[in-house]
C-alpha cells in the first residue's frame, strides 16, 4: 500500500520544512513494514509539496504512526498536511493494468 501526503508550504519556508521532513521519514523508514518513501515539487505550483511513502501493508503503516518517537517527530508534520485522503491499496504491480478490469 502506498500513502500520498501533501502539504502546501510557501517558498519561503521550504528549507525548514525539508529539514522536519527529513527527520519524519527518517524515524518513519524505522518502522517494521516499511518500503521506501519519496518527496517531490509540483512542477507547476512550487508551494505544492508531496510526500509518498510505501509500506508493506495498511496494518503495517497504521502501526508505524503508533511509536512515541514517530508521534514526536512526524506526527505534528503531517498534521500540517492538506486534509483528503492519503493511504491507497496497490490495483495493479504490472504496469500496463492500471486499474482493475470491473
Amino acid at each position: 500500500m502506498f500513502v500520498v501526503i501533501r502539504f502546501r508550504v510557501p517558498e519561503t519556508e521550504q528549507v525548514e520544512f525539508a529539514v522536519r521532513l527529513a527527520a519524519a521519514v527518517e524515524v518513519l523508514g524505522r518502522q517494521k513494514g516499511f518500503v521506501k518513501a519519496q518527496t517531490g515539487r509540483n512542477v507547476d505550483d512550487p508551494e505544492l509539496l508531496a510526500l509518498t511513502l510505501e509500506f508493506v501493508n495498511v496494518g503495517s503503516y497504521r502501526r508505524a504512526l503508533s511509536p512515541y518517537e514517530v508521534k514526536l517527530t512526524a506526527v505534528p508534520l503531517l498534521s500540517l498536511a492538506i486534509d483528503e485522503p492519503t493511504a491507497y491499496e496497490d490495483l495493479a504491480t504490472d504496469r500496463t493494468e492500471l486499474l482493475p478490469q470491473q
